[in-house]
């Protein structure tokens, strides 16, 4: 029985693209080595995307009873948010816009079969 557990993470002044650099990096892995990624990355954006990730496992936990073992990344998206947008002086009295972008990450974790040891034969 596979429960899909998601978690949102709305409106982080981050650029999806910066975003998405470190949600690729933990696509398809298991809740326990995500986590050991997220927290030997190097980029800022690894520190919500860890918060996203403990919220989900929480909700695993306490709405579905799962265990973190068993728990797996299995969907991770980071879509744009809307901009915010401001303008900068530049030379010859004109103005440039600059785009602040924002993010929503959404996740879903699911629950996965435990790996079968094969026994060897003995003949």
């Amino acid at each position: 029985m596979n429960q899909a557990v998601t978690a949102k993470l709305s409106y982080l002044r981050m650029s999806p693209r910066k975003a998405r650099l470190v949600v690729d990096l933990i696509r398809g892995r298991r809740v326990a080595k995500a986590l050991e990624i997220l927290t030997l990355s190097n980029k800022l954006a690894a520190k919500p995307i860890i918060k996203l990730l403990n919220s989900a496992i929480a909700n695993a936990q306490h709405n579905f009873k799962l265990g973190t073992e068993n728990l797996a990344v299995t969907t991770i998206m980071v879509d744009g948010g809307p901009m915010l947008k401001r303008w900068m002086p530049k030379a010859h009295g004109r103005a440039t816009p600059i785009r602040e972008r924002t993010s929503h990450i959404s996740l879903i974790l699911t629950e996965v079969a435990k790996p079968v040891k094969k026994v060897k034969k003995t003949s």
